[in-house]
């Protein structure tokens, strides 16, 4: 058990994380089968590799491909379950999906999360899986998240949470695993990068996620580029907002950003936060 190679190994008492990994294992060992809605970000990964661990080749990854999913994120998804020998089903929302919310109103993340997982919870049904977890921890009800009331309608469960999993637990479950994502910054669904009342359409969707892989690419851990039109509004952390004070830097964000379907590019001075589009709303 993972719990065995923490550094930590006083009794569970003495340890919070390996407390709640004990309470996780327990509550897994309760399903005879499990599916597992995994998007290949940190939170699905290590509650799959977890639950793997825990119930073997009862446990099924269901994913979801849809235009407003990263492509390197279900890539990473696929890679991983090949590796670890893991069911693995990649689920296809089709071109419908999208209509449902491109309206983007504020409780867009409900109406997405209850068409991905009606479709996520129809497809393990029919496999043979009722029961559908996800990756949702104790750090996800600080922000407005709508799309929980969907879970909780359609009786998604959320084991993290029930265990206790913060972030940081996660993370550092992850570490002592050895899974080389433990710290893979945040990463959310492209829609959020839209403020809301913005019409959501494919090609916002790829250029928010052409422009944000350019970034990455010259190393920002973290970055978010918001659609304002014309305007990509770059998000980089705090501490990396110092790099564009570069004229050749900036030459080159200008292009990759023109290149990737704006017309401008605008760095946000406060930097990156978690949730900032929804601290606009307000």
């Amino acid at each position: 058990m993972i719990s065995k190679i923490l550094r930590n190994k006083k009794n569970p008492a003495e340890d919070p994380l390996q407390e709640k990994l004990l309470t996780l294992g327990h509550n897994l060992a309760g399903y005879d089968d499990l599916a597992v809605a995994f998007s290949g970000g940190v939170d699905s990964t290590f509650l799959l590799l977890y639950a793997k661990k825990v119930l073997g080749e009862k446990v099924l990854a269901v994913s979801a491909v849809a235009p407003n999913f990263a492509p390197d994120e279900l890539e990473y998804a696929k890679k991983l379950c090949e590796e670890k020998n893991i069911r693995h089903l990649m689920v296809n929302l089709g071109p419908e999906f999208l209509s449902g919310f491109s309206h983007n109103p504020e409780d867009r993340c409900y109406i997405c999360k209850k068409s991905i997982f009606s479709k996520l919870k129809n497809t393990a049904d029919i496999m043979g899986y009722p029961v559908i977890a996800d990756g949702t921890h104790s750090d996800d009800l600080a922000d407005y998240r709508p799309g929980q009331q969907a879970l909780y309608e359609l009786g998604i469960i959320s084991p993290l949470k029930d265990a206790g999993f913060s972030k940081n637990d996660i993370r550092l479950a992850l570490r002592a695993m050895n899974i080389d994502i433990w710290e893979k910054p945040a990463f959310a669904c492209l829609a959020s990068r839209i403020p809301y009342g913005e019409e959501i359409t494919v090609k916002k969707l790829e250029s928010v996620y052409a422009a944000e892989s350019a970034l990455k690419d010259l190393g920002f851990s973290q970055v978010r580029v918001r659609h304002h039109g014309d305007v990509a509004r770059i998000e980089v952390l705090p501490q990396d907002r110092h790099l564009f004070f570069s004229e050749k830097f900036m030459d080159y964000v200008d292009k990759a950003v023109k290149d990737a379907g704006f017309r401008y590019a605008a760095l946000d001075l406060k930097g990156y936060s978690m949730g900032n589009l929804n601290k606009a709303k307000k």
